[in-house]
């Protein structure tokens, strides 16, 4: 739709946007806090940023840089500041509801104007400024993630997959999975989705296909410059997921199973040692599994107001309704028996060299966008004992060298967007802090 102006209107149309440029384009220096860059190097102490427009243009510290006249000088002091997070496993078409089938049928038409941004919104203002959504409607998808890109709506960069692709969608779930009938189908289907200009493949349920439709849709998937992430919740599905060489592998299973079979963990190996393939990753997604009881016992924390944001009241009346009950959850009821699992199963992982990255299924009952990414690395670090800069860099630098735009994003390096976030306090010893960023700036401009 074309909007046109009075003319009158234009000479103060153009006023405002030369200040609005002016505005974003101003040289900003962020001065005092203690720098984590997302290599996995010392943290750089009293450090400076400068950052010019969308991108940073020099990094040092104080009494050693001088900050450019006239910038804007935000102080840092007693603040961490490191890249903006990456959430490699979210789900913006859901928030938290418990029933599924209900929320397809009540809010399809309604995905692309008001769930999916509202979702993007709340993962920005949690200080995720990139996410992988993995799986929704093809169509809200890119227009989404275009119009965040294009600065339309204030959200997290979004990485779409469009449609989950398996073997038979699940009844009334064909807007946005796509079942494989042949190889053929399946090459297909990639292509449509590579046309529309999806980020990656999802695949699910690989295990349910043939080898050869298997290997069709990630063969064509690869010819199409796309990498393909596939669900991990069975052994037959790692072990197909490996032979035909799947990029990145989801969760840690569905079965209170204690721990991979030792023939899934030989393969992992096997891959793992292949270097030449590059490094084998892995988006676990533990916290909404491990911090069930916690939250069934502790409710209050699901009247946090963070996810309210962009929702109309009648959803998040509904939303609260359906959690109204979290004991009764049937997504839940196996979870007490699958939460001893998740630790030996990731230090499994570790130990046959598989690289990390965090990813929440943030969207699943009572997992909201604004909460969960922090929660997910709280686990990592407080519960599993994984090193804080191990676990920072699995939500900064991985997933940006993942996703093949390191070039421009996942650390604080001269040249790169400057996608920023900090909090109070030292994240390396109290990760949890994470859970109310204080700053948050994306391309230059902040939104917190």
């Amino acid at each position: 739709m074309k909007i046109s102006y009075p003319r009158i209107l234009l000479p103060f149309l153009l006023l405002f946007t030369f200040c609005l440029q002016a505005q974003n384009n101003q040289i900003k220096a962020l001065v005092g806090g203690t720098l984590i860059d997302g290599f996995g190097s010392d943290p750089l102490k009293n450090s400076i940023v400068i950052i010019e427009g969308e991108r940073i243009m020099e990094i040092g510290t104080v009494g050693n840089m001088e900050i450019p006249e006239g910038a804007e000088i935000i102080s840092t002091e007693g603040m961490t500041i490191l890249p903006g997070l990456w959430d490699m496993h979210v789900h913006t078409m859901i928030n938290g509801h418990s029933d599924y089938a209900y929320w397809d049928a009540t809010y399809l038409p309604i995905l692309g104007e008001v769930i999916m941004p509202s979702s993007a919104h709340q993962l920005l203002m949690a200080g995720v400024t990139s996410a992988r959504d993995l799986g929704a409607p093809l169509a809200e998808s890119i227009a989404v993630r275009d119009a965040i890109n294009n600065g339309e709506i204030p959200g997290a960069t979004l990485y779409v997959s469009g449609p989950f692709l398996q073997h038979k969608a699940y009844p009334n779930t064909e807007a946005f999975r796509w079942g494989v009938d042949n190889p053929e189908d399946g090459r297909k289907k990639v292509k449509k989705l590579a046309k529309a200009g999806v980020d990656v493949i999802k695949l699910i349920d690989q295990d349910q296909m043939s080898m050869e439709e298997l290997e069709a849709v990630v063969d064509e998937a690869h010819k199409n410059n796309l990498k393909v992430v596939a669900h991990a919740h069975r052994p037959e599905e790692i072990r197909r997921g490996i032979r035909v060489g799947v990029d990145c592998f989801e969760h840690t299973g569905l079965s209170s199973a204690p721990r991979y079979p030792d023939d899934v963990i030989q393969m992992i190996q096997e891959r793992t040692a292949q270097m030449n393939k590059g490094p084998l990753f892995w988006c676990p997604t533990v916290e909404g599994l491990y911090n069930y009881e916690y939250v069934m016992d502790n409710p209050e924390m699901l009247d946090n107001y963070s996810w309210h944001l962009g929702l109309p009241d009648s959803i998040i009346t509904d939303i609260k309704n359906s959690i109204k009950h979290p004991d009764r959850l049937p997504y839940f009821q196996l979870t007490p028996s699958r939460k001893p699992t998740l630790q030996t199963k990731i230090q499994q992982l570790l130990d046959a060299g598989v690289v990390l990255l965090v990813g929440t299924d943030s969207g699943i009952p009572m997992k909201f966008h604004s909460q969960s990414t922090w929660n997910e690395l709280d686990v990592w670090v407080n519960e599993f004992g994984i090193d804080p800069m191990y676990a920072i860099r699995a939500a900064t630098y991985w997933p940006a060298l993942w996703m093949g735009v390191a070039d421009d994003v996942g650390t604080i390096t001269p040249g790169k967007y400057a996608d920023i976030i900090a909090v109070k306090g030292d994240v390396l010893r109290h990760i949890s802090l994470l859970k109310d960023v204080d700053m948050v700036i994306k391309k230059g401009k902040r939104y917190k």
